[in-house]
C-alpha cells in the first residue's frame, strides 16, 4: 500500500477539468473519430503511405509492413461482430499504424519480430484482457466497530456498457458467488459513445437489476459527461439500488452471532463534478447537519462513495475512513515498472490506481470493469478489468 501524504491544492483557477467535455483529452478522441468517416479505400491507401516512409519505398518491406497494418485493422474490425467491444475500428488502427511506424526503423529481423510482437500485443489488449475480470480482495481493521463484526462489501466501478458482453456476464457470476453484505458502485454507468443509445442505457438496466446484497445496492453518479444528469434517473428507475446525490446513510451491521453487538456505517455518496473546490464543501456540509463543516461521529466508521480519487486529501480532512473511487481505470494501458501513462486525475500519478493511505484515510482507486470511448482504444494491456471485495473487521473489544 503507498502513502500519499497530499496536500490541498487550489485548482480553482482550472478552466478544464478530467472527466467533462472540452478538457484536452476529450478534444482529441473526438478529433480522432473524425477518420472513422475515411472512405475504406481511400484510409487503406493512407496506410500503405505510412508504410513505405520507413521503409523508403522498398516495396517487399512497404507491403509486409503494411501487412501488419491491415491484419490490426481485421483484428479490430472483428470486435463488435464477435461481440467483444463496439468501438469505432479506425481510429485504433491509425494509433497502432504510427507506432508500428516507429518500430519500423529498427533495421534487421529485429524490426520484424517487434512488429509480429506488435500483433499478438494487440491479439491480447484487444481481445483477451478487456474480458479477464480479475478479483482483488482487501482487508481493512477498524477499532470504531465491534470485533464481532465482519462486513463484506464489494466495489464496483466505470462498467461503461456499450452492449452485454462475456465480462459483464462474468461479473454477475462472480457476484452471485461472492455473495457480498453490501455492493456499492462508483460511477460511470455509460459508454461516451453510448451515452444517447436506448439499448445500451436498457441494457446497463438488465446489468444493474442483478446487482443484489442484504444490506442494500448503493450507486453515484461518474463524470458529468458520462453519467448525464438527464439519463441517471432513466438508468436507476424501479431498480432495487440506492442512488446517492448527496446523501448519508447510517447502515446497521450485525455482529456474527444472534448475541454479539453490531455497529453502525455512516456511507456517504456524493455526485462528481471533478472539481475538489466544489464538491469539498459539499461533503464538508454531508457531514455536518448544521451545514457548517464537521467530522463524521467518532464513533462510527464511514465510507465515502465518489466516482474521482481527487477528493482524497479534503475527505481524509474530514476524517472520512474509507473512499472508494474508480475513473482512471489505472490507466487502461500500463508499463511493467511506469504503469499508466494517462490517468485523468488532477494529482497525476498518486492516485492512479489501488490501496493509498492518504493521512488516516484509506483509498481505494478501482480499474473498472468496462473501457473508455469515442475513438479510445478498446484495449487494456498489463491492465485487467477488476471488482473488489473488500472485508472490514471490527476489532473494538465490548466489555
Amino acid at each position: 500500500m503507498r502513502n500519499a501524504m497530499t496536500t490541498e491544492p487550489d485548482f480553482s483557477n482550472i478552466t478544464r477539468f478530467p472527466g467533462e467535455t472540452g478538457n484536452i483529452f476529450d478534444v482529441v478522441l473526438h478529433r480522432l473519430e473524425l477518420a472513422e468517416r475515411v472512405p475504406a479505400l481511400l484510409f487503406g491507401g493512407f496506410l500503405i503511405l505510412l508504410a513505405a516512409l520507413p521503409t523508403r519505398l522498398e516495396w517487399v518491406y512497404t507491403l509486409s509492413l503494411w501487412g501488419f497494418m491491415i491484419l490490426d485493422w481485421l483484428l479490430i474490425a472483428l470486435l463488435p461482430r464477435m461481440a467483444r467491444s463496439y468501438g469505432p475500428a479506425k481510429p485504433p488502427v491509425l494509433i497502432l499504424a504510427l507506432l508500428r511506424m516507429l518500430f519500423a526503423f529498427i533495421p534487421g529481423p529485429a524490426g520484424w519480430i517487434l512488429q509480429a510482437v506488435g500483433t499478438l500485443l494487440v491479439v491480447v489488449s484487444f481481445w483477451i484482457e478487456p474480458h479477464r475480470l480479475t478479483l482483488t480482495r482487501q482487508k481493512l481493521l477498524s477499532d470504531k466497530l465491534p470485533a464481532s463484526v465482519r462486513l463484506r462489501v464489494l466495489h464496483l466501478g466505470d462498467l461503461h456498457i456499450e452492449r452485454i458482453t462475456r465480462r459483464e456476464r462474468e461479473l454477475q457470476r462472480q457476484i452471485d458467488r461472492l455473495r457480498p453484505d453490501l455492493i456499492l458502485f462508483s460511477g460511470d454507468v455509460l459508454n461516451l459513445s453510448y451515452i444517447q443509445d436506448a439499448t445500451a442505457m436498457e441494457q446497463a438496466r438488465q446489468v444493474i437489476r442483478q446487482w443484489k446484497a442484504p444490506l442494500g445496492v448503493y450507486l453515484v453518479s461518474g463524470s458529468p459527461a458520462v453519467d448525464l444528469a438527464e439519463n441517471m434517473p432513466k438508468i436507476v428507475q424501479g431498480l432495487p439500488v440506492h442512488w446517492l446525490q448527496k446523501e448519508k446513510v447510517t447502515l446497521q451491521v450485525s455482529g456474527g452471532s444472534h448475541h454479539s453487538e453490531g455497529g453502525q456505517i455512516d456511507l456517504l455518496g456524493l455526485s462528481c463534478s471533478h472539481r475538489p473546490h466544489i464538491d469539498g464543501p459539499l461533503l464538508a456540509e454531508l457531514l455536518s447537519s448544521t451545514g457548517r463543516e464537521a467530522l463524521p461521529a467518532p464513533e462510527r466508521f464511514s465510507i465515502l462513495l465518489y466516482h474521482t480519487p481527487d477528493l482524497a486529501p479534503v475527505a481524509a480532512r474530514l476524517g472520512i475512513d474509507l473512499q472508494l473511487s474508480g475513473h482512471t481505470h489505472a490507466g487502461q494501458v500500463r508499463i511493467p515498472g511506469f504503469g499508466a501513462l494517462v490517468t485523468g486525475s488532477l494529482y497525476g500519478k498518486k492516485f492512479e490506481a489501488g490501496r493509498i493511505r492518504v493521512g488516516k484515510m484509506i483509498l481505494y482507486v478501482t480499474r473498472g470493469i468496462g473501457m473508455e470511448g469515442a475513438a479510445a482504444p478498446r484495449l487494456r494491456l498489463f491492465c485487467p478489468p477488476e471488482i473488489i471485495l473488500w472485508e472490514i473487521q471490527g476489532t473494538r473489544v465490548v466489555s
